[in-house]
């Protein structure tokens, strides 16, 4: 593995693979805008043989693709330098495989289409060039490694992975690239030597997620509350007008998907889809369910079905980082005069009642993108598991209501009721409380007529207060620093 790839074992494994390979290989990769997929690839290959790449351009007509694509050709292999300036996808792709076959075979041949939603736009015809030159060359030639690539998950999967045409079945392998988890952005920190508390380092990701992007942002010597401030309320933080970039460049119109994603927002314990679709007067099924596919696909949110629900009634979160805090807490005080010269608004903001119900929502998506973690403490890293949420809304007034934070449904015949607090000392649970979490114990079990064992899980920064209620109650506690294993 390269020095300067961090926290990528698993795919990086796949990519050695790939290049200690004697038959030609075609590999797809995708993952959220941001994420560190193009890094990675370059990263890896730079070095490795033979490196083409080109990168298509948002909002680019075929001509203009097809001359930056020209003159990357024509700078890599000179000796096409009296090539004319291709006229279609066909003829610039013909001219690529013409290159290739004057390069020594024993020399690895890496071609990089990145960003190819935007390069295979529509009328481009670029998607059946590219199809025809792997039937019909790339596919001979033992020595070739095609990669293609883009943020636009749902279009990858859909015109690529699940591709019905010229490229069905053709793929060597796939790699979903996904955000660093809270270990790995520890590493890929250090390297920048950039050093944290793990305390710091869960609020960062609280606020940015493992978007490895943004964490190269981070300057040595800041506290997470100056990096906040310095990135996201000043004119010229790089954080400042990313959102609705972050968006537009990937959906075409992407109002709609800002609408969901707003909506979502606003319901921080998540809602079954119908009743998100019915609140922002959008039609159920068609378009709208494209753009929970593409948002999901793209890991902005997350869908399932409620514990002993079927799927139809599955219910949709808001589990990007950034999404939330900007949402939260960018766009309220958006152009605002005063935030340029106040270098201490985001440490002021931790005093606000709003920053506690903010920072419960955000620690609990960042357990959720920690479940294998929060499962390997549990001791059933290898137990088959299904996670969900669960909520209970009484019929009348003589019942009350109770809602799992998670529930880890095991295939050992238990279940794990997973209790989700974010507090900044050890949190200490009192006779009031003990019986609240009693309660929501007895209402689960007498609402879902569960026969499993069920183990009440709590999780919590710095653990719990060793009490009669917590002893009696908890059978095991996840505290943060079980995240960074």
């Amino acid at each position: 593995m390269g020095k300067t790839i961090f926290g990528r074992e698993k795919e990086t494994k796949i990519l050695d693979r790939l290049l200690n390979s004697n038959k030609p290989e075609f590999l797809a990769i995708y993952g959220r805008r941001r994420v560190g997929k193009t890094y990675l690839i370059h990263e890896y290959f730079k070095d490795k043989g033979v490196y083409f790449s080109i990168t298509g351009s948002a909002n680019s007509n075929k001509k203009v693709q097809l001359r930056k694509f020209y003159r990357e050709l024509i700078n890599m292999f000179p000796s096409l330098s009296g090539l004319k300036e291709p006229q279609d996808w066909d003829e610039a792709l013909y001219a690529l495989k013409e290159a290739i076959t004057q390069i020594d075979v024993t020399k690895k041949v890496i071609i990089f289409f990145d960003e190819l939603p935007w390069l295979a736009s529509n009328r481009s015809g670029f998607l059946p060039a590219l199809e025809y030159l792997w039937n019909q060359h790339l596919s001979h030639m033992n020595n070739v490694i095609l990669i293609v690539c883009g943020s636009a998950a749902n279009w990858i999967i859909k015109k690529v992975i699940n591709n019905k045409g010229g490229l069905y079945g053709r793929l060597s392998a796939v790699i979903k690239l996904n955000a660093f988890t809270l270990d790995e952005t520890e590493k890929f920190l250090l390297a920048q030597n950039v050093k944290l508390s793990h305390k710091q380092l869960v609020e960062l990701y609280m606020t940015v997620g493992g978007t490895a992007k943004y964490l190269t942002y981070v300057q040595p010597g800041e506290s997470v509350a100056q990096t906040i401030n310095r990135l996201c309320f000043t004119p010229q933080g790089q954080l400042a007008g990313e959102f609705n970039n972050l968006y537009q460049s990937l959906f075409t119109d992407s109002q709609k998907h800002l609408q969901i994603i707003k909506g979502l927002a606003e319901r921080k314990s998540g809602v079954v889809q119908k009743d998100l679709l019915e609140s922002l007067n959008m039609p159920s099924g068609g378009q709208s369910s494209s753009i929970l596919e593409e948002l999901e696909e793209s890991g902005f949110i997350a869908a399932c079905p409620e514990f002993s629900k079927k799927s139809r009634d599955k219910k949709i979160w808001l589990i990007d980082e950034f999404s939330y805090f900007y949402i939260s807490w960018m766009e309220p005080v958006k152009g605002s005069i005063i935030l340029g010269n106040d270098t201490d608004y985001w440490l002021k903001m931790s005093s606000d009642p709003r920053w506690k119900t903010w920072s419960g929502y955000a620690f609990e998506s960042v357990c959720f993108k920690h479940v294998a973690q929060i499962k390997k403490k549990l001791g059933i890293a290898a137990v088959l598991t299904r996670e969900s949420q669960w909520s209970y809304r009484p019929k009348d007034k003589s019942e009350k209501g109770a809602q799992i934070d998670l529930i880890i449904d095991r295939k050992d015949d238990c279940i794990n009721l997973c209790e989700i607090k974010f507090y900044q000392t050890e949190f200490t649970i009192d006779q009031s409380y003990a019986q609240e979490l009693q309660r929501k114990i007895d209402v689960f079990r007498e609402q879902t007529k569960t026969t499993k064992t069920i183990f009440l899980t709590f999780i919590t920064p710095y653990g719990l207060r060793k009490n009669e209620y917590s002893t009696e109650l908890v059978h095991k506690e996840i505290t943060m620093e079980d995240f960074f294993e």
